[in-house]
């Protein structure tokens, strides 16, 4: 791939890509709404262009995680409707009212907070209750849940949505999966005719009995793995790109980067590939010698990581492409069809997850298939 006047790396975000993997999960959870988690920037894809995408396609329900993200998807969206994971943050009440924004209350000074402000205006506005069925994150004990059915009963207060959330999802034969539906279940007895909602990307695909009234599919409608062990079947929505710098001869004995991790066995190629930690490709790719690291992609042609990330550059061996040798400017594929999120995060020791929220780096960014709302 030839990038963009050679000048950087570049990234491409596939909203066609995006829609597909979200018609797909709806089409899975039939029967529950299929809301949007859009947090920590939709993963890493921009939060405007994927909110009015997601909105264009049919999802109406949306998940950030702070007040700053929703306001900025209320902007662009005026009908959606948006709920804020961290709650209610102290003495903003206000402005959640006025941005119309649905705090997920976690606790029992955010339910009052919340309440109160209900009483002063004479107005029940809408929130969610988030029940801790086992994470030990946010979320209300499950013994506060009498206290909190009485409380809203007693004001009239009917909550538009009841949830928690499941620590093992990505494991579908865990006992824990199995020990949270069956304490959420029971939590929900408690508030009957209220919507319920409990699965994220790998609850949807776990089974309807993780459905409820509404499902909340985070990582899966960015392409990232949801269920550890099975394939992967959602498309793929993010590709990069990064220049190679130089390319080079280096001899057997030499070391390559910092730190002269790895010697090398054999004359190498090496590519000089402009991407380094401060974009986002992570230190934990180096290799050494006796271990393995990262790749790249180079003509289709999966290209290992030689010797230390550095901030703006890694090496990469080339020997293997022959004598038809890139050249500078040539795009080397850090994401895309060949190098998937996940074989990174797996590279990395880490998750997709952090591969996605970590497109943060000095990128030219373009949008495939913008569906305007």
């Amino acid at each position: 791939m030839a990038l963009q006047s050679g000048l950087g790396g570049h990234l491409t975000i596939d909203l066609g890509a995006l829609v597909r993997n979200w018609r797909a999960l709806d089409k899975v959870s039939a029967g529950a709404l299929t809301g949007a988690v859009i947090k920590a920037d939709a993963y890493g894809t921009g939060i405007v262009p994927a909110a009015k995408t997601l909105y264009a396609a049919g999802a109406r329900f949306f998940f950030t995680a702070t007040v700053d993200e929703a306001i900025a998807v209320r902007a662009v969206l005026q009908d959606a409707h948006i709920f804020v994971l961290n709650g209610l943050y102290p003495g903003a009440a206000n402005l959640y009212v006025r941005q119309n924004l649905m705090p997920v209350l976690s606790s029992t000074s955010m339910l009052e907070e919340w309440l109160a402000k209900c009483v002063e205006r004479n107005e029940a506005y809408p929130a969610a209750l988030h029940f801790d069925t086992g994470m030990n994150r946010l979320g209300f004990r499950l013994n506060e849940a009498a206290v909190v059915a009485e409380q809203i009963e007693r004001l009239g207060f009917a909550p538009q949505m009841i949830m928690s959330h499941l620590a093992c999802a990505d494991l579908p034969n865990h006992e824990k999966n199995r020990t949270q539906l069956a304490l959420f279940q029971s939590i929900i007895s408690r508030f009957p005719g209220i919507p319920a909602s409990l699965a994220n990307s790998a609850g949807v695909m776990g089974g309807r009995d993780y459905h409820f009234q509404m499902v909340r599919p985070g990582v899966a409608l960015y392409g990232g793995r949801a269920v550890i062990g099975r394939t992967n079947p959602m498309a793929h929505v993010v590709t990069l790109h990064a220049p190679i710098l130089q390319v080079k001869e280096a001899r057997t004995g030499e070391s390559v980067g910092y730190g002269a991790g790895i010697t090398l066995s054999r004359e190498t190629r090496l590519a000089i590939v402009g991407i380094g930690y401060a974009d986002g490709f992570f230190r934990s790719l180096s290799s050494s010698t006796g271990r393995k690291g990262g790749a790249v992609a180079i003509r289709g042609h999966i290209c290992p990581v030689v010797g230390r990330v550095s901030m703006d550059q890694i090496a990469v061996d080339i020997t293997e492409l022959g004598g038809d040798l890139p050249v500078p400017g040539e795009g080397v594929e850090i994401l895309g069809p060949t190098i998937g999120v996940d074989d990174v995060a797996d590279a990395a020791g880490t998750i997709g997850y952090e591969v996605l929220t970590s497109l943060k780096g000095r990128y030219t960014r373009s949008y495939l298939g913008e569906i305007e709302s």
